[in-house]
């Protein structure tokens, strides 16, 4: 089975791998993420910026130019003006970023021509009419006029830029006019032998760093000279006026002079290298694998949360040194692998135990591998008592106790742990079930050590052999079986199926009851209490009863465990210690000072208006607190809030007797007697019925009353049924006697007439 489990989280893991593969692939080669890309590529160069060299000033036409000269265009003679300001200034090469392939008057592009031949270093603009796309077909480029190309230079301002007008690919060279020219960006970089292929520019150059100057300020001689000495000058538009503007990721709309020089300014710093997205997606693919390899998922989302932190921000080290990593595949990848280890380790999560770390019963049903198995379910009947007597954090160590086990013989077994101390698992229909059940019985009859102290479980199997019904239903069948044979006293029950008829009267159980109680259908039953010393009947205990009009009589612990699970308590519990008040009452009349015992729940001891109803019934009644006695489970009683405890104090301080009821079946050690304000211990009825044939149940009887007195405590044995035991008892000195020998429980007029007769009969 855990063979099975294991080949196929491998085979998931392998599947989840190698969908996000190919989805990665797909993101990857179609560029899916290049908008995303683009901003976390301006969030890095943010984190890295740097000024310019200084030796690329640009002279622009900007707003003050056209305010103070005129409209544009201006006269070429004034282009011809800048030119020989700049040479005279002893600029090392002049770059017009400006397209002039149509002609002007002759007389002004004389001018110009004549300037362009005295400087001898110009570099005049070309585009290919292909635009953003060099790689293209063209059809006719945008040239310079003839008269300039014979004494200038050319230089290709072709870039590629996206959706936005962002640059993020610049050429080195361009096809103009059936030749290979250097763009702008490659020859102010020294770097203008012709290769092929775009570079990235380094957008971390900080614009604002790079020398500029009025193209006006130049005409007016308001710069000095020594301003573009040995300096490469581009002159180009810079302003919205004229147009030419492209996105500067990072900075906004700048005008194109300012992405040459950024361009020249990163081949200044070297040739970058652009690896693309294969590297970072072939390391997030790998941090992928690895993960999927690992079992827990904080672990892996603390790997993968790492790992994104480095794809995201380690290319920054990198492009520090122009080496340029797309992100967004690797990104992808990683995202992708997260939310779907998430989403599975969240499903998971529903379906395990959060106090144990076991499989919970969601994760039973869903196992479609158990339909054809026997399904077995171990009902730890006192589990919710147990638990909450110890503190929080030792339930795990209750609950590891119990399936180190249910798994002896089995180290694989897998259990599923619901609710309520309920343990279900998968068998081999083929074993022996009845031999495999009771060896497991056999291993919780000594009691389990937590926390320093020892607990008694009481446990029952029930076994559901296999049908076509859910595994829903199948599981509710083997828990019923588990209580059933709980209740009858044995080890384990198989499922009856007839119990399925009876499903619809339990659903409906709780609601009948309610008005049962108006109806007069549920009434109570008195069991007398002999004491021993006087041999006489000295009180009785009150048990609820229910005649059913069309089922007959239901058992009391059907009815009054459901109640008290579902916390309908409250109303029964008034009902009967209203009648067994009364009761007593009357009793007291026939014989002072009869006394009368209620079972309490231990729901009622976080109700902080239980001693005003109680207070009211014995004032209505005029009995006695001292007459009343209170029975509470000893692990009920111990699983007190403080707020329990502050009720059974005012319950003591009222005069009302509290009686630890079924003494021996939890937690039985000195500091609980001593803690619960108890005056009176009841031994349970399973080591009473066996001190006369079992040493150990004798010894456990005698020490109790031993201990009982020392603390200036009453006993009572209940399942008296024996005579032998009776007199064992009156040997070992215990105060009273409860059981079949002395009376069944019986209704008030019977009760009523045994009296006399126990008043005469003291030496019985």
């Amino acid at each position: 089975m855990a063979w099975r489990r294991t080949h196929k989280g491998e085979q998931s893991s392998l599947k989840l791998l190698l969908w996000t593969a190919i989805a990665g692939l797909i993101f990857g080669l179609i560029g899916f993420g290049e908008l995303a890309e683009d901003v976390l590529r301006s969030t890095r160069n943010s984190l890295h910026k740097h000024k310019a060299s200084g030796d690329i000033v640009l002279v622009t036409f900007d707003d003050k130019s056209l305010k103070e000269v005129g409209r544009w265009p201006w006269p070429r003679s004034k282009y011809a003006e800048i030119v020989d300001k700049l040479s005279a200034a002893g600029t090392d090469r002049i770059f017009f970023d400006l397209v002039m392939d149509t002609p002007t008057t002759s007389k002004d592009d004389g001018i110009l021509e004549e300037a362009l031949k005295r400087s001898g270093n110009v570099t005049i603009a070309a585009l290919p009419t292909s635009g953003t796309d060099t790689t293209g077909p063209t059809q006719q480029d945008l040239l310079p006029i003839e008269r300039f190309a014979r004494v200038a230079e050319l230089g290709s301002i072709s870039v590629r830029y996206n959706w936005q007008n962002a640059v993020w690919r610049i050429p080195y060279t361009s096809q103009i006019d059936g030749k290979t020219e250097p763009t702008f960006a490659a020859k102010l970089s020294g770097r203008e032998h012709p290769q092929s292929g775009f570079f990235v520019p380094d957008y971390s150059v900080d614009v604002r760093s790079i020398p500029s100057v009025s193209a006006v300020d130049l005409l007016r001689d308001r710069v000095p000279a020594k301003t573009f000495a040995g300096k490469q000058v581009v002159i180009g538009v810079a302003t919205e006026a004229i147009g030419d503007e492209l996105f500067v990721p990072g900075m906004g709309r700048m005008g194109g002079a300012f992405v040459h020089v950024i361009g020249a300014e990163t081949l200044k710093g070297g040739k970058p290298v652009d690896l693309g997205w294969i590297p970072l997606f072939l390391l997030a693919f790998a941090v992928a694998a690895f993960v999927t390899r690992q079992r827990e998922l904080p672990r892996q989302l603390l790997i993968i949360g790492c790992s994104a932190v480095v794809v995201l921000f380690g290319p920054t080290v990198a492009e520090a040194q122009q080496v340029y990593l797309d992100v967004t595949p690797a990104c992808f990848v990683l995202i992708t692998i997260g939310i779907v280890l998430a989403r599975r380790g969240f499903r998971q999560r529903g379906l395990v135990n959060a106090v144990s770390g076991l499989s919970n019963l969601t994760a039973l049903r869903a196992n479609r591998s158990g339909r054809d198995q026997t399904l077995i379910a171990a009902r730890v009947m006192n589990y919710a008592e147990i638990a909450a007597t110890l503190p929080q954090e030792s339930e795990r160590q209750l609950v590891d106790q119990i399936v180190a086990r249910l798994k002896v013989g089995a180290p694989d077994r897998t259990l599923y742990q619901g609710d309520g101390g309920i343990f279900a698992w998968f068998e081999d229909s083929r074993q022996a079930i009845s031999n495999h059940v009771e060896a497991l019985h056999s291993l919780f009859r000594n009691p389990a050590r937590v926390s320093g102290l020892s607990v008694d479980l009481a446990v029952a199997f029930g076994v559901e052999i296999g049908s076509s019904r859910s595994l829903s239903n199948r599981l509710a069948s083997a828990v019923v079986a588990a209580e059933e044979a709980a209740h009858d006293g044995l080890k384990w029950k198989y499922h009856d199926p007839e119990t399925l008829q009876n499903a619809s009267w339990k659903l409906s159980m709780l609601s009948q009851l309610d008005s049962a109680v108006d109806k007069g259908e549920v009434w109570v039953a008195y069991q007398p209490k002999l004491n021993l010393a006087s041999r006489t009947i000295i009180g009785a205990e009150a048990l609820a009863r229910w005649t059913h009009p069309e089922k007959g009589p239901i058992a009391a612990s059907e009815f009054v465990a459901a109640a008290e699970q579902h916390d309908r308590i409250g109303k029964l519990s008034d009902f009967v210690l209203e009648q067994a008040i009364a009761a007593a009452a009357s009793l007291s009349l026939k014989q002072p000072g009869f006394g009368m015992a209620v079972n309490l729940s231990a729901r009622l001891l976080d109700d902080r208006g239980f001693i005003l109803r109680l207070s009211a019934m014995l004032a209505r009644h005029k009995l006695p607190p001292q007459q009343l006695t209170l029975e509470l489970t000893e692990t009920a009683a111990l699983a007190g809030s403080g707020t329990a405890v502050e009720i059974l104090s005012s319950l003591r301080d009222l005069g009302v007797t509290i009686s630890i009821d079924d003494y021996g079946t939890g937690l039985s050690t000195l500091d609980y007697l001593k803690k619960i304000p108890a005056s009176e211990i009841k031994i349970d009825q399973s080591f009473v019925k066996g001190m006369v044939d079992n040493r150990s149940d004798r010894v456990m009887v005698q020490s109790t009353i031993g201990l009982a007195h020392s603390l200036g405590r009453k006993v009572v044995a209940e399942g008296v049924e024996r005579r032998e035991i009776l007199d064992a008892l009156i040997e070992m000195k215990c105060d009273v006697a409860q059981g079949f020998i002395i009376g069944r429980p019986m209704s008030l007029e019977a009760i009523a007439k045994r009296i006399p007769a126990s008043r005469k009969q003291k030496s019985a």
